[in-house]
């Protein structure tokens, strides 16, 4: 399952965790991606959204 956004399309980025001694560490930023129930072309349909759109409203949920 990848991580993208079925909305925005965002998806993983990449960059470093940085300890007090400043030793880089390669690391990933996933995207907080959240499960949601909505109706596209008339089915419903679960799909994985990023609060970020969730919170604009991009995305209307079904109500089960």
């Amino acid at each position: 399952m990848s991580a993208r956004c079925a909305v925005c399309g965002k998806g993983p980025k990449t960059g470093f965790s940085v300890t007090h001694s400043h030793i880089r560490n390669k690391r990933l930023f996933r995207p907080n991606l959240q499960p949601v129930r909505t109706t596209i072309d008339g089915e419903n349909v679960r799909i994985r959204v990023c609060v970020k759109c969730l919170k604009a409203g991009k995305i209307d949920r079904v109500k089960a």
